[in-house]
């Protein structure tokens, strides 16, 4: 799958909120005084501080006295550990944000499909599973982007951005030429990512149903994802991807291009809140995965920001639903949780510097049935257990001097082996 640095499952980490009776360390309870207790399982980072998580559900609480908010810390198991461990202890929360619901976590959510501010919410659609909503978030992350050092395409006589993988494949030449390196990659994770930003514009655009046939087996990935390989194996041979690659690690990659280093960095749109926090980075900008010539509408790869959802067993379900509300509706609360992440949506634009602007203008002019799942996917549009793992041990492969023609194999076969 496409990773970022918080989500190696494919998507984000996992709140939870719950609401249970007093007396109940985990799940919400009637607090003193006649309030409704509701804890809040949140993913905690250096940004996402546990302070941060107070001041965010601070108004609401002040809106509604009634109702205390506590924040959960998973520690140092995350949130997605701590949800499966928690159901199986019957102490779970009510509440859980920013692991998207699956087939298999589906059964123990809330269905949320009456609610307009879940229904008709950022990525609703894609994320539905059996037609029912289980979540609701507040914006998204995209991932097939690639951003770009403004001075090396200027000394390779570059003008314009690539429209198609062709001619990226021609702006590739002209950096190498011009002795920059072209895309800097990384291992562990990454290695796959470009692949992937390379690959699913053109795969989703021409099989919008990609990821049900991939997994019924009614269409092989050879077939599908071949040319993305071969032209990913091409520019590897000719020196456009650093040699290195396997060998660094996230933060260094992210360094090494902040630095100028390389020219071209195909990663999520979370990158921006690092360019923004860079002490004199290079001339950065942003451009959508081009697809190949030919396909129309590229499909862009993303994933819901902070998605909500409520525990089938909360205790509280209108308080519960009232919070998970607010979170996703009241503007304050979703621009503020945009921004400490670096997360965007349409009509909602926080301080951000000329990368972010130019990053939300691709937002704004994406259409919503452009956007698809990256990785093994989410919701009803998933790709058998292990494919993230498959794609990138395969994507290091073809880094280490492994054919194309190999790489379709193995991947074919993984299939073959994976799918009903």
């Amino acid at each position: 799958m496409i990773g970022r640095r918080r989500i190696m499952i494919a998507v984000g980490a996992l709140a939870t909120v719950g609401l249970a009776l007093s007396g109940c360390a985990a799940g919400g309870s009637d607090a003193g005084g006649g309030k409704t207790k509701v804890s809040l399982l949140v993913n905690v980072t250096p940004n996402l501080t546990e302070e941060w998580w107070n001041s965010l559900v601070a108004p609401f609480e002040k809106a509604h006295p009634d109702i205390d908010v506590v924040i959960q810390n998973p520690g140092a198991e995350g949130v997605a550990a701590a949800v499966p461990r928690l159901l199986a202890a019957g102490d779970a929360p009510d509440v859980v944000e920013s692991l998207p619901p699956t087939t298999t976590l589906a059964p123990e959510l809330l269905d949320l499909s009456k609610y307009d501010w879940a229904s008709k919410g950022p990525l609703a659609d894609q994320y539905t599973i059996d037609g029912k909503n289980y979540m609701a978030g507040i914006g998204m992350q995209l991932q097939s982007l690639w951003f770009y050092n403004k001075d090396a395409f200027a000394a390779a006589g570059i003008a314009e951005t690539p429209t198609t993988v062709e001619e990226f494949s021609d702006d590739l030449a002209k950096l190498k030429k011009a002795g920059w390196t072209p895309i800097q990659t990384g291992g562990d994770w990454m290695s796959s990512y470009a692949l992937q930003t390379v690959g699913l514009p053109s795969v989703i655009a021409e099989h919008p149903d990609w990821y049900a046939k991939m997994t019924k087996g009614s269409l092989t990935f050879s077939k599908t994802y071949g040319d993305a390989v071969d032209t990913y194996a091409d520019w590897i041979a000719k020196g456009y991807v650093n040699d290195d690659a396997l060998g660094i690690k996230y933060p260094d990659a992210e360094q090494n291009f902040l630095a100028g280093k390389s020219a071209l960095y195909p990663m999520g749109s979370w990158f921006v809140a690092s360019e923004a926090a860079a002490k004199d980075p290079a001339k950065i900008g942003v451009f959508r995965a081009p697809a190949f010539d030919g396909v129309d509408k590229p499909a862009m790869g993303a994933n819901i920001a902070s998605p909500y959802v409520i525990m089938r067993d909360a205790k509280h379900v209108d308080a519960a639903a009232k919070l998970v509300e607010y979170l996703v509706t009241d503007k304050a609360a979703i621009l503020d949780q945009l921004k400490v992440d670096g997360n965007y949506r349409a009509g909602y634009e926080y301080d951000m510097d000329d990368l972010g602007k130019e990053l939300l203008k691709i937002v704004a002019d994406t259409p919503d049935a452009s956007y698809t799942p990256t990785g093994q996917g989410y919701g009803q549009r998933t790709l058998p257990d292990g494919y993230s793992t498959e794609i990138n041990a395969q994507t290091q492969a073809l880094l280490g001097g492994t054919s194309a023609a190999d790489v379709n194999k193995a991947m074919d076969a993984w299939f073959s082996a994976n799918t009903k």
